[in-house]
C-alpha cells in the first residue's frame, strides 16, 4: 500500500526539482527524503526516478502518482475539515505566515481574540513574505497566509488556494519632516524627486519592486536606492533621520515611529491589498475559519 507521507514527498519533489529543496521546505534531512523516496519506489513496484545530472527526473509512472498524490492530500484534508465541523470542535494548531506589519497589526490582535473565544485553538505565527509564504502554504508547512498585492502588480492565485481580501490601504510617500516636498501637506509629484536617495527592502522584494515601478512609471527615473532593510521600522527611521525617502503602506503607521512627513503622490493613487489565503481543502476547518474571522475583525478595526 502506498504511504501518503511518502506521496507528499514525491509531490514536493515534482514542484521543487531537487531532494535538497524538498528537505529544506519540510525540515527533513536530504538523506531521509532520499530514503523515503526509495521506499516509495519499492512500494510502487516500478521505477519512479531517473538521474539527470545533479537532479532526478520523474518517470511517467511518477507523474501519474504525483497527480493522484495531489488529489489524495486534498481529500484527506477535506475529510479532516468535515469531521471537525461535524463534531463542532474548534481545536488544533493553525500555522500562520505573515509579513511584518500584518503580523504586528492584524495577526497579534487576532491571536488574542481567538485565545479568548476558542482556547483550544493554538495560533503559531511565522514571518514570511507573500511569495515564499504561498509556497509554504501549498507544501502544508503553513495553514493560513496573510499576503500583500500592490496595485498594478497582480499576484496569480495558485490552483487549490482560497483567497479572501482583508483590506485595501493607501501606499504613501515618506519624506523627512524638513524636506521641501513636505511643505503645505499637498500631494508630491514623483518627478520632482529624481536624484534623491531612497530606502527599500531587499532587491526584488515586494516593496522594492513597487517603489521602482512608481518611480519609473510616474516619475520617469530609476530611483537611487542607497539603503536596504526588510524591517519597515528601519526604513521609516532612515527617512526620519534625513537619509532617504521611501514608499510604505498606511499599516506601517510611520508617524508613530519617527518624525516623518507622510504624503500622497500627485500622479496616481497608490494602494496595497492585504489578503488571507488557505488551501481550499482546509478553508472550512473550524480552527482555520475562526482565525480568518478574527483577522477580518482586526482588519475592520484598522
Amino acid at each position: 500500500m502506498l504511504d501518503l507521507r511518502r506521496l507528499r514527498l514525491l509531490h514536493e519533489l515534482h514542484r521543487r526539482g531537487t531532494v535538497g529543496a524538498v528537505a529544506d521546505a519540510l525540515a527533513y534531512s536530504p538523506s531521509t527524503v532520499s530514503q523515503q523516496l526509495r521506499v516509495l519506489e519499492r512500494e510502487a513496484g516500478t521505477e519512479l526516478f531517473e538521474p539527470a545530472g545533479r537532479r532526478v527526473r520523474l518517470t511517467d509512472a511518477a507523474l501519474v502518482l504525483v497527480a493522484h498524490a495531489e488529489e489524495l492530500l486534498a481529500g484527506v484534508e477535506r475529510a479532516e475539515a468535515d469531521l471537525a465541523a461535524a463534531a463542532g470542535a474548534v481545536v488544533g494548531v493553525v500555522r500562520v505566515g505573515a509579513f511584518q506589519t500584518a503580523g504586528l497589526h492584524l495577526v497579534l490582535p487576532a491571536m488574542t481574540a481567538v485565545r479568548e473565544a476558542h482556547p483550544a485553538v493554538e495560533v503559531e505565527l511565522v514571518e514570511f513574505e507573500s511569495r515564499p509564504a504561498l509556497d509554504a502554504l501549498r507544501s502544508h508547512a503553513l495553514d493560513l497566509v496573510i499576503g500583500e498585492e500592490y496595485a498594478g502588480a497582480p499576484r496569480p492565485s495558485p490552483p487549490g488556494i482560497d483567497r479572501e481580501d482583508l483590506m485595501v490601504e493607501a501606499v504613501r510617500l515618506l519624506l523627512p519632516a524638513d524636506h521641501p516636498g513636505a511643505r503645505g501637506g499637498r500631494p508630491v509629484p514623483v518627478a520632482t524627486l529624481a536624484g534623491e536617495p531612497w530606502a527599500a527592502t531587499h532587491d526584488g522584494g515586494e516593496q522594492d519592486a513597487y517603489l521602482r515601478q512608481v518611480c519609473t512609471v510616474h516619475g520617469g527615473f530609476e530611483p537611487q536606492i542607497r539603503h536596504r532593510s526588510d524591517d519597515f521600522m528601519t526604513l521609516v527611521s532612515l527617512v526620519g533621520a534625513g537619509h532617504a525617502l521611501t514608499l510604505l503602506p498606511d499599516l506601517v503607521d510611520a508617524e508613530a515611529i519617527a518624525p516623518v512627513a507622510v504624503r500622497s503622490i500627485a500622479e496616481a493613487e497608490l494602494t496595497r491589498t492585504v489578503f488571507t489565503a488557505a488551501r481550499a481543502s482546509a478553508a472550512e476547518r473550524p480552527s482555520v475559519a475562526a482565525v480568518r474571522a478574527a483577522l477580518r475583525a482586526a482588519a475592520a478595526a484598522r
